[in-house]
C-alpha cells in the first residue's frame, strides 16, 4: 500500500492535532507538515516533500493570487482545503478537493484520495494556452451542448468534460457560457455560421 505524505496548514492547534490524529493509525497518510503558515511550508517544501496539502480556506483567501501561482514549487502537488466556514467558489476552485470541518474520518480518507486523483488525471497548469481537448471542450460548450452531449461527442466522463471546463475558466477567467462562446469566436475556435440559435 502506498503511503502518502501529507502536510496541513490550519491555524488552529485543536484542529491541526485533531487532523494528525485521526490518520495516525490510518496506514495511508502520514503528516509530515503541519504549520499555520503557507510560507512555513514553502521554505521547507523541497524537505517535506508532500504529495498533498490540506490548507485552511481562510488561510488561502488572505492570499492575493491563487496558491500555487503564489508557491509555484507546488504547480504538481494536490490540495485540499479544509472548510471552516462557508467560502467563496471562486477561491474553492483552486482546490483538487474539499474537506468539511463535519467530515467523518473515511471522507476525509476518501477526499484526500479524491485530490491525489485529481491532482494527478488533471495537473494544473499556469498555462493561459488551452489543451487541444479543452478546445475541443469549449468549442462544443460554444455550440450549446450540455456536459453529457460534451461527454457523449468525445468518449469521455461527465467528471472528466466537467475537470475541462473548470480548467478552461482558470485559463480564460471567463465563467459564462455566453463568455466562453464569444471568446471562442474571437479566437476562431467556431465560426459564428456553425452557432445554433
Amino acid at each position: 500500500m502506498k503511503r502518502y505524505r501529507l502536510a496541513i496548514v490550519e491555524q488552529s492547534a485543536v484542529i491541526a492535532e485533531g487532523l494528525r490524529s485521526m490518520l495516525r493509525g490510518d496506514g495511508e497518510f502520514e503528516v509530515v507538515f503541519a504549520d499555520t503558515e503557507l510560507r512555513t511550508l514553502s521554505e521547507r517544501f523541497s524537505v517535506v516533500e508532500p504529495d498533498v496539502v490540506l490548507v485552511n480556506s481562510q488561510i488561502a483567501g488572505t492570499l492575493s493570487q491563487n496558491i500555487r501561482s503564489t508557491y509555484p514549487e507546488m504547480q504538481h502537488t494536490a490540495l485540499a482545503a479544509l472548510a471552516t466556514t462557508v467560502r467563496d467558489d471562486e477561491l474553492m476552485r483552486q482546490f483538487d478537493s474539499v474537506i468539511n470541518i463535519f467530515d467523518s474520518r473515511p471522507q476525509i480518507i476518501r477526499k484526500l484520495h479524491a485530490a491525489i486523483e485529481q491532482s494527478q488525471t488533471n495537473p494544473y497548469s499556469d498555462s493561459h494556452d488551452l489543451s487541444e481537448r479543452e478546445r475541443d471542450v469549449l468549442i462544443l460548450v460554444a455550440k450549446g451542448m450540455s456536459n453529457k452531449e460534451i461527454a457523449e461527442r468525445l468518449n469521455i466522463s461527465i467528471h472528466t468534460v466537467m475537470s475541462h471546463r473548470k480548467n478552461i475558466t482558470h485559463k480564460t477567467g471567463i465563467k459564462s457560457v455566453a463568455g466562453l462562446t464569444v471568446y471562442a469566436l474571437l479566437n476562431n475556435l467556431v465560426d459564428q455560421n456553425d452557432m445554433t440559435l
